[in-house]
């Protein structure tokens, strides 16, 4: 059984060069952290980076400098490593005003924990006792595939991304369970309602037996999805179990409700059952990657709009944990095309993007580095 945090390394290497097109596209390091799992900034950061460390921590990037006190502390809340921890964070889009920010992380007892917090007056500092949480999900039985993803959509509703509960082969079938929280991607309202509110145009609101969180189902681990800042369609990296790795892509006029397919499918290709898995109304993904060349874990990025890099304006950028190579994706008539951009000894936890656009990329071993020209 494959896992995405499944291996250690403590290799930093600070740059890696590949040629891209007619430009040289490198990774320069910024920062070392511990075991570093999502990179966020807020609206009108200030050039500051939040690092998230998965054993309980979020640290600033400032100036250069990673800033000695953490931003926030909550090791005590979480339990920790394999594919647990501290595990996302996202900043309201109203943050400038309103100072509040949210965390996905796993809680001593295994079980999927949203929470809300508030930063205090001095803004490298959060208000611990300002903790609020939103959202429980059940996680028995088995530690991985939690998830971990939170973003904020163009329709300022929150996104998170949950694991199908773990061990292989969703033995519960859980991603195909509408009333089963696991295995989706949810969609909430958090400034409405206590403690956040159902849009009422999402796609289950009033089917019996089905949580109208759910935005999407039919996904193993959505580890990281990103919407893209210009036209704001949402990419989806989903890992995979066995054999092939995927994306997802869906429009951002979809009203949701779609079916990404686990566990019938594995990417393109029958899971379970052998044969005539798909039944119809299945969503394909726009790519997918075998693990024959040693890949194991897909690791979402984003598509990049910055103004650094012309030559990959446009490209979905995306690795993989295990083989650390990392790719960019881009359109063509009738499909989505994929290459490889660099070949690297990372062991990629997760992208980020800052509010210029410009990318980043985590090492789980520590390093944290900026993707420039």
């Amino acid at each position: 059984m494959l896992s995405i945090l499944n291996k250690w390394g403590f290799l930093f290497l600070a740059f890696f060069f590949i040629a891209s097109r007619s430009e040289a596209v490198h990774l320069q390091q910024v920062a070392t952290a511990n075991s570093p799992v999502t990179i966020a900034v807020p609206p009108n950061s200030n050039g500051r980076l939040f690092i998230v460390e998965q054993r309980g921590t979020i640290r600033i990037l400032s100036g250069g400098q990673l800033l000695s006190q953490p931003f926030l502390d909550v090791s005590g809340l979480v339990s920790c490593c394999g594919e647990e921890g501290l595990l996302g964070l996202a900043f309201h889009p109203n943050y400038s005003n309103n100072g509040l920010f949210y965390i996905y992380y796993t809680n001593t007892a295994g079980n999927i924990v949203i929470a809300r917090y508030k930063v205090s007056n001095n803004p490298n500092i959060a208000n611990h006792g300002s903790a609020f949480r939103l959202l429980t999900i059940p996680h028995p039985n088995f530690s991985n595939h939690n998830g971990g993803q939170l973003q904020f959509g163009p329709d300022g509703y929150l996104y998170i991304g949950v694991g199908d509960g773990g061990s292989g082969g969703d033995p519960n079938n859980n991603a195909q369970n509408l009333s089963a929280l696991l295995g989706k991607i949810l969609r909430i309202d958090i400034n409405h309602g206590t403690p956040y509110s159902v849009p009422l145009n999402n796609p289950f609101v009033g089917v019996a037996q089905a949580r109208p969180e759910i935005w999407a189902f039919g996904l193993r681990n959505p580890w990281r999805f990103s919407f893209d800042r210009r036209t704001g369609d949402l990419f989806i990296g989903d890992v995979g179990q066995d054999s092939y790795e995927e994306v997802d892509w869906q429009l951002s006029a979809s009203h949701g409700g779609i079916n990404y397919g686990w566990r019938l499918m594995e990417g393109r290709h029958c899971y379970n059952p052998a044969t005539n898995c798909n039944p119809g109304g299945l969503r394909m993904p726009i790519l997918e990657y075998s693990h024959a060349s040693g890949a194991c874990s897909i690791i979402g990025g984003y598509r990049y709009r910055g103004a650094k890099i012309p030559s990959l304006a446009g490209y979905y950028i995306y690795g993989d944990f295990c083989s650390g190579q990392i790719f960019h994706a881009k359109p063509v008539p009738g499909h989505w095309t994929t290459s490889l951009l660099m070949n690297t000894n990372l062991q990629i936890s997760t992208f980020g993007q800052d509010n210029a656009g410009e990318l980043y990329v985590a090492d789980l071993g520590g390093g944290v580095y900026k993707i420039v020209n």
